[in-house]
């Protein structure tokens, strides 16, 4: 079905949609258009920014028409229905052929590439090529303001200026005025197969009924407009045989059934439907005028401010059986409150229900940090509890917060649909992120909320609990995620020897600020509620030359992260009273590459990292590493620290500095650098040296030769070489600090991406089919699988014929937490197959893990 729809909101993931008739729809990131869903794709394969990938936020603005295909509609949880949508003008004009276009019709395009006089649009027509000057989007470019060109991916309201070489080329204008004054006509030939949503037409009024009237446009077509969308100010004056102008709104292929509207802003292509002003919203009206009541659909109302608002049948009582249709006459006057705005119908959505009147919340922008508020136990999971706070409000309790201590069993405690009162640790509207707490300590807490460091005031005391207790102190965390460090001799007014064994994670206290740092977002903190404020200096950073002899290499210390950069973390080194900042980069977070990368990813700003080895300083940096078998190295003294110690015949542990097409270097702690050859790099023919090592890789190496004259080493990588003898008591070392690694991982991903832990190789999982590709895979989704790309390639779909919108089961083959992409089969030999027990099941967890 093909609808005209406007956008209401846009995030990184998806635009929401406002449809008529109050509906809603959602256009996901992967249903832009085919070049856009391209350089997706081509950005998770390298795993980096590419620059002519744009966000959605950068090409999309509420309050845009769009021309929409259904794709899906799914059922959620709670019952209501989610309509899937795409805006790809493949799909959206898969009606129209090169033969049927013709000069004067507007139709959706979306850009494919800038060039040098123009941009390339895909208009979703096979074997024609659309072009679009620099000249007849100057004025759009400038009207919209996001940028100074068009960017891959964004939608357009096209003009066909001029039709070549029977279809095979097209020009095409998006100048608002020439788009405004485009109408549909006969000579354009439409056909039912191919009209669009969108397109402004003449029509006559052929009946008028009580609902909404029937008109014919275009000589043949026949169309019907509702109640909702007469020009209110002409909706008596109508009558049989008037002509008129109207916008179709959709079209429905099976039924033939054709919708327009006569609302003003809709009569000229490229409008923009009037919007809510932000402060209705919620707002209640003691009196609304009842202006048509309809006996089957509910009641339209005039507002305090003039403007027309429609409540459905269910929203104009308590109960069916309470409803007294006398109470609607025109005239009469209600209480009601404003619930929503439907762009496309220009109406604001109200309630008359008491209960919607009186409520708290309707929305999220409604609930505040540290606010109160009254739920409903919707499912216990591992993560934590889904709690009801409203109609379309839910929030998630973690397991950390689920009491005041640590529940093993909380399903004994809680039950599905039991009333629980929690506190707001944190809420953002715009993804729709609540997080609550069911701590007594912090929901009964009368002290003041901490939500940002600007109100961290010395000397404050209020409630915060513990998520981290080292040798080092405790990391205390409050509301909107504000975190602070209280150090050792802070934690009481007696010495603790083993914070760890006294505080334990979750544990709510009372503490005082000592210090705050707002714009670094740095907070000193105190269990001693009687004791002062530090001096000011005590957090103050030491000079570089202190720095470079406070610590030597190959000393261990705890590390607090900063800030997170794009090479690498900026972190202070705890136990320190001068906080010293020091640089780990990232490939220097595990021995192995795609181990460090996926920690990057999972790490946060205000992590702590125990057991992290000064490397050396550089510049102005103190460069850490967090490499297991390097630091092993320098602990058990295999190292050389200068070049007179080398000698021929070590086996030195180090890492790969720079890949060379002659060799590789690789550099050893203490600063002392080595070149393996390419001859000397593999047991296996090197053809490119890049194909065998990267940078930041850990490697063993065994000194081949030395050059004292001109100090170099010359050193050989392969692996028959370099081992100490024991190679299958190596290979389990290091096979079990890997397993470790990702262990550690896993617990990690837990925090922000807990659907990606529940997926391991070999789990069943029904799934709800999103689309079917040209190549023959296909995508999914699901309540399961919510924020992550699900496919099945053409050969995992088996033999089964798939529809977009079924519920399959699938089996899972593999997950790539980094790029949050989780691969899945459909073949009968697979799902067959009964599940083998096996022991090393964390194997399976850590495999879907890996990344290259």
């Amino acid at each position: 079905m093909l609808l005209l729809g406007c956008i209401k909101e846009v995030s990184d993931y998806e635009l929401a949609i406002s449809l008529p008739n109050s509906l809603s729809g959602f256009v996901p990131v992967t249903q832009i258009s085919e070049a856009y869903s391209k350089l997706l794709t081509k950005q998770v394969a390298q795993g980096e920014l590419m620059e002519e990938l744009n966000s959605l936020p950068d090409m999309y603005s509420p309050g845009t028409l769009v021309r929409c295909i259904v794709t899906s509609i799914e059922k959620r949880d709670d019952g209501r229905r989610s309509v899937k949508l795409s805006i790809d003008p493949k799909k959206v004009n898969k009606g129209l052929n090169s033969i049927a276009l013709a000069a004067g019709m507007l139709l959706s395009g979306s850009v494919l590439s800038v060039e040098d006089h123009g941009y390339l649009i895909d208009i979703g027509v096979t074997g024609t090529h659309a072009f679009l000057p620099h000249q007849k989007a100057k004025n759009y470019i400038k009207a919209v303001k996001k940028g100074p060109d068009l960017k891959i991916g964004q939608n357009l309201n096209c003009l066909i200026v001029e039709v070549k070489n029977e279809g095979r080329v097209v020009c095409l204008s998006i100048d608002r005025s020439e788009v405004a004054a485009s109408i549909a006509t006969e000579r354009q030939n439409w056909a039912l197969s191919n009209l669009l949503p969108g397109l402004v037409v003449k029509a006559r009024v052929q009946k008028v009924g009580p609902l909404g009237m029937k008109l014919t446009f275009l000589s043949y077509f026949t169309g019907i407009v509702d109640f909702m969308h007469m020009d209110s100010e002409k909706s008596m004056s109508y009558s049989p045989d008037q002509v008129v102008k109207a916008c179709v709104l959709s079209v429905h292929p099976t039924s033939r059934v054709v919708r327009l509207t006569l609302r003003p802003p809709f009569l000229h292509p490229g409008g923009a439907p009037r919007q809510l002003p932000g402060q209705r919203m919620g707002a209640v009206l003691e009196e609304a005028t009842v202006k048509t009541f309809y006996k089957q659909f509910g009641a339209v109302f005039e507002l305090d401010d003039g403007t027309l608002a429609f409540a459905r049948l269910k929203h104009l009582s308590k109960t069916r059986k309470s409803f007294k249709p006398g109470a609607f006459k025109e005239g009469c006057k209600h209480k009601c409150r404003i619930i929503d705005y439907s762009l496309m119908d220009e109406m604001c959505i109200v309630s008359l229900k008491h209960q919607i009147i009186e409520a708290r919340f309707l929305q999220y922008q409604d609930i505040h940090t540290g606010d109160v508020v009254q739920g409903k136990v919707l499912s216990l999971k591992p993560i934590g509890m889904q709690v009801k706070v409203a109609d379309g409000i839910r929030g998630l309790v973690p397991s950390l917060h689920l009491s005041d201590v640590i529940l093993k069993q909380p399903e004994k405690k809680y039950n599905i649909g039991d009333e629980v009162k929690c506190r707001v640790l944190e809420c953002n509207p715009g993804g729709k992120k609540l997080i609550l707490t069911l701590k007594k300590s912090l929901v009964q807490s009368k002290l003041p909320v901490l939500s940002n460091y600007e109100d961290a005031k010395p000397g404050l005391i209020t409630h915060g609990f513990v998520v981290c207790a080292r040798e080092f102190g405790c990391i205390v965390k409050f509301y909107n995620d504000v975190k602070g460090l209280v150090p050792k001799n802070e934690l009481g007014s007696e010495p603790i020897s083993c914070p760890d064994k006294v505080f334990y994670e979750g544990q709510v206290l009372k503490v005082m600020v000592l210090k705050c740092e707002p714009q670094q977002e740095r907070l000193l903190l105190s269990f001693r509620l009687s004791s002062k404020p530090g001096p000011e200096d005590k957090w103050k950073c030491t000079p570089k030359e202190k720095q470079e002899v406070k610590y030597q290499i190959g000393e261990i210390v705890d590390v607090k992260i900063l800030k997170k950069k794009d090479n690498g973390l900026e972190v202070s080194i705890l136990e320190d009273e001068d906080n010293v900042v020091a640089w780990i980069p990232m490939l220097h977070l595990s021995d192995f590459v795609a181990t460090s990368k996926l920690l990057w990813h999972c790490l946060q700003e205000g992590d702590v990292l125990p057991r992290v080895m000064y490397l050396s300083a550089k510049g102005e940096h103190i460069i850490l590493s967090r490499k297991s078998a390097v630091i092993s190295a320098v602990q058990e003294e295999q190292v050389v620290r200068s070049f007179s110690e080398i000698q021929p015949g070590m086996l030195l542990t180090g890492y790969v500095r720079n890949v060379m097409p002659f060799g590789v270097f690789v550099e050893f702690p203490f600063g002392v650098t080595g070149l393996a050859p390419k001859v000397s790099m593999s047991d296996k023919f090197v053809t490119d040296t890049k194909d065998h090592f990267v940078v930041g890789q850990t490697v063993i190496a065994k000194v081949m030769s030395i050059d004292e004259e001109k100090q170099r080493v010359l050193l050989n990588l392969k692996v028959s070489e370099c081992s100490s003898g024991d190679s299958a008591a190596e290979s389990f070392a290091l096979l079990n600090h890997y397993f470790k690694e990702r262990k550690e991982i896993r617990d990690l991903l837990r925090r922000g991406e807990p659907s990606i832990c529940e997926l391991v190789p070999g789990k069943r999982v029904h799934l709800v089919v999103q689309d079917v590709r040209e190549d023959g895979s296909a995508l999914f989704g699901g309540s399961s699988v919510t924020g992550l790309t699900v496919t099945a390639s053409r050969y995992h779909l088996g033999d089964k014929n798939i529809t977009p919108g079924e519920k399959r089961k699938t089996l899972v083959l593999h997950v790539d937490a980094l790029t949050s992409e989780v691969y899945v089969s459909l073949r009968e030999e697979l799902l067959k197959q009964k599940p083998k027990r096996v022991s090393m099941r964390s194997v399976f967890g850590f495999v879907c893990f890996c990344s290259s």
